[in-house]
């Protein structure tokens, strides 16, 4: 007690020096408590379910999860020797509103056993059972299970929730239970909020639209819980026993025969799931633990920083260590007083920290958020946290607080009464701070070059050739599910809504489609081109959206060659297409496209469909900012099947295109009530594609910044308590007639060795780690060397700033003063 009250009297004294080693730490172990806590609860945590070790993911042949139909999961449950259990799921969203605006709840198709296989139980009612899978629903109807949170935000946390109707895509489920606070699904990062059976997908799609016995439509995954003893590698044995049954069964029967041949040749894979699926953890896995590596390094320049300032601080209290030598102190009692004292300061700063990584991590959850997709973390504190943030504050104080306390153990008692004491010990603590300054940049020039390396790709990603004008474009998607619209008729009532709705005043233009870019949704075909060029049947595939004849133009994307699609491409009409630059490239050459014949499989199976290309477009991004543009087909939505929900793209003619969507859904509205309608801009889906990408550039940069000012502070430091050792010396020099400028060299000649040291060891240490982050690249090389030399000259420029300020302070000593105090 008597060391603790010692210690904070010692940093109450030097309140400057306290303060600034304490928000060093406290953004360092912040930082990386924050990144922890998201890592641990989306990488490293199971299941908060019983016996997560056992549970498993049915995989491809290659072992990597995957979706299955669901004829392949009734073949699968059917057979209920294989393993203790089996459930399928599938994450969607519902809509709870009857019509007008859509209301979104996250929903799971979930099978009868789902819960009972997870091992997850109700705090209220019950969960499903097999009954309740039946087509069509049990003998109560279709039921409903909520999760605990919804339960509370929606209802209440009301106990007559059991009983009561919702309704989901304008069907009425039961509610006949809500599940435990802790359980979110067996998806990390996406936490279901309304639950249904598999069963009753028949009742809400329509038995016409209904995919459970379609045999090509991958929608659900299939997790299994294994017997007691019973490993991975024997599941896998005991289902590819079975495979070729399963296989047979399931057969796509209207495929054409090669594909139906490597069908039969697939197998499953039984893969370890105890930390559940995540498609969240697959894309943010390798973005995360760069950057906890970049804290990681924050953190160690913060603690060369810490070390220098208590160094010099040691020097300072030379006298009183040495005063307290002689009065009896042991060298083991001055070092324990010391590490005490950093022990107090990291944790202060861990405190602190944990208060700024409850913040940062939730900040950072809501950027991993988009409009369509939100993620669900949770992120409240537990001893595993806790453990972090206190082992990062001892580790800390041990790497910075050794030094100091080693050489405040050194001090003889004898310094206490030598008038030259002060000088005494600049060359041992010299030598240590400088090595400090030349570790600190050479990691703040890795930092430096990470942030230029994904603020780079950022910049490239957001500035890339899109193929059409993004902005005041707002997407609303209609669903015509329920308006008991013919399918044939559903070109021209589509047709009738982009009417009304172009005539809603600030409206420039309207077009409906399919699918939009970027929302991540995408349709291909194999494909043919009639005295094309001749390419094996892998390489044919072609991707395509069925748009209306207003939609390109609505986009900004322009014809090249030939004509657009117009309104006399209706179903009687012969069939034609428009094909992208690289269709062209890909799959003509350089011939003229105009006229060439497309064929592909008509839908069904039986058959083929020959469209004539007659027009060019250019280029265009269709799914991911990332991927190169592939060959695209745009054919007349007229012309084809069309589902019973299209996207309207409607450019505004000013200001912000959300202004539009009240009389946009009063336009829809009043061409049929039945209809359902969601809204969201096309920068939202821009904003969702570079998700990763912003993420990583803002973290990099702001890191890679505060290296930047935390190097340039130790450069700094360092510098000046030189300068101010040396104040006798450089008053020497200065009246044996060293003028300004041969001090400011002798200075400069010491700062520009320790900045040159550190970038040269930085440079090796960026070329050696930036094959890690290669793929999270775009545009640019991980050992670019613009990227290379301009971070050196950065980091060179704002170093020499950091030297000079003190080089020229002893520039201005007056040598008759100096020699005085000496």
């Amino acid at each position: 007690m008597q060391d603790i009250r010692n210690a904070l009297r010692a940093l109450r004294a030097a309140p400057l020096v306290s303060l600034v080693a304490v928000c060093s730490l406290a953004l360092g172990i912040g930082a990386n408590t924050a990144m922890f806590s998201i890592v641990d609860k989306l990488v490293l945590r199971t299941l908060p379910v019983p016996e997560p070790e056992r549970l498993a993911v049915i995989g491809d042949d290659e072992g990597d999860p995957s979706s299955w139909t669901n004829p392949i999961w009734e073949a699968i449950r059917d057979r209920a020797d294989l393993f203790a259990g089996a459930a399928a799921y599938s994450s969607t969203r519902f809509n709870l509103s009857a019509s007008g605006e859509a209301e979104y709840v996250d929903g799971l198709w979930a099978s009868g056993r789902f819960f009972e296989v997870l091992g997850a139980g109700a705090v209220l009612g019950r969960t499903f059972d097999a009954s309740d899978d039946r087509r069509g629903g049990g003998d109560g109807g279709p039921v409903a299970v909520i999760s605990y949170d919804y339960w509370q935000r929606r209802y209440g946390g009301a106990a007559d929730v059991i009983g009561r109707t919702i309704s989901l895509n304008r069907t009425a489920y039961t509610i006949v239970g809500v599940t435990g606070p802790e359980f979110y699904g067996a998806e990390v990062g996406r936490a279901f909020e309304v639950a249904v059976p598999i069963g009753t997908e028949p009742v809400m799609r329509g038995t016409d639209d209904s995919w459970l016995d379609r045999r090509s439509t991958w929608w659900l995954e299939i997790m299994v819980r294994l017997e007691a003893d019973q490993g991975v590698g024997a599941a896998t044995a005991a289902l590819a026993a079975v495979t070729p049954q399963i296989r047979d069964e399931t057969l796509p029967t209207h495929w054409r025969a090669d594909d139906q041949a490597n069908y039969l040749k697939g197998g499953f894979t039984v893969v370890p799931a105890a930390g559940g699926v995540s498609s969240l953890r697959s894309r943010y896995q390798r973005p995360l633990l760069t950057i906890m590596v970049v804290v990681g390094l924050v953190l160690l320049i913060a603690c060369g920083n810490i070390a220098n300032l208590l160094l010099a601080r040691a020097t300072a209290r030379r006298h009183e260590m040495s005063v307290r030598q002689a009065l009896g102190a042991s060298r083991r009692q001055l070092a324990r007083q010391l590490l005490l004292e950093s022990l107090l300061l990291s944790t202060s700063g861990a405190v602190l920290g944990g208060l700024i990584a409850l913040w940062g991590s939730r900040l950072l959850v809501y950027q991993l958020s988009t409009a369509t997709s939100t993620v669900s973390l949770d992120l409240g504190p537990d001893w595993r946290l806790f453990l972090f943030t206190a082992l990062l504050a001892v580790g800390t104080a041990l790497l910075f607080g050794t030094a100091p306390a080693l050489r405040a153990a050194r001090t003889q008692p004898i310094e206490a009464i030598k008038e030259q004491g002060r000088s005494v010990g600049e060359r041992t603590g010299g030598g240590l701070g400088h090595g400090l300054v030349v570790a600190q940049v050479a990691l703040s020039l890795v930092l430096v070059v990470a942030a230029s390396l994904f603020v780079g790709t950022f910049a490239r990603l957001a500035t890339v050739d899109r193929g059409f004008d993004e902005s005041r474009m707002l997407i609303a998607r209609v669903a015509a599910d329920r308006a008991g619209v013919e399918a044939g008729e559903l070109p021209r009532f589509y047709d009738r809504i982009a009417e009304a709705v172009e005539r809603v005043p600030g409206v420039a233009s309207v077009g409906w489609s399919v699918l939009t870019p970027l929302s991540r949704s995408m349709w291909n075909e194999r494909i043919e081109v009639r005295d094309g060029i001749e390419l094996p049947e892998r390489e044919r595939l072609s991707y395509l959206n069925l748009i209306s004849p207003t939609w390109l133009e609505t986009f900004g994307t322009p014809v090249l060659l030939g004509r657009g699609i117009t309104a006399d491409d209706r179903a009687e009409s012969p069939r034609v297409v428009l094909v992208n630059e690289t269709f062209v490239r890909t799959f003509i050459g350089t011939g003229d496209p105009l006229g060439r014949v497309v064929v592909r499989r008509a839908p069904g199976g039986e058959g083929t469909i020959a469209n004539e290309i007659v027009g060019v477009v250019k280029d265009a991004v269709y799914q991911t900012l990332r991927a190169q543009v592939p060959p695209t087909m745009y054919l007349p939505g007229a012309q084809e099947g069309i589902p019973t929900s299209v996207s309207l793209s409607v450019r505004a003619e000013r200001g912000s295109p959300m202004l539009l969507a009240q009389p946009i859904a009063r336009a829809v509205t009043g061409v049929s009530g039945d209809l359902s309608l969601s809204f969201r801009t096309l920068d939202d889906d821009i904003s969702a594609s570079l998700a990763q990408e912003r993420l990583v550039a803002i973290l990099s940069g702001f890191f890679g910044g505060l290296a930047l000012l935390l190097a340039a502070l130790g450069l700094y430091g360092v510098t000046a308590y030189s300068v101010n050792r040396r104040r006798a010396e450089i008053g020497i020099r200065m009246a044996l007639g060293a003028g300004p400028g041969r001090v400011l060299g002798l200075v400069l000649r010491r700062v520009g060795a320790q900045v040159v040291a550190g970038v040269a060891i930085g440079a090796l240490l960026s070329w050696w780690g930036s094959r890690f982050v290669g793929k999270l690249l775009y545009g640019l090389e991980p050992t670019d060397p613009v990227v290379f030399v301009g971070s050196a000259l950065v980091l060179g420029a704002i170093g020499g700033l950091a030297g000079w300020l003190p080089a020229r302070r002893a520039a201005r000593f007056d040598p008759s003063e100096v020699l005085r105090e000496a």
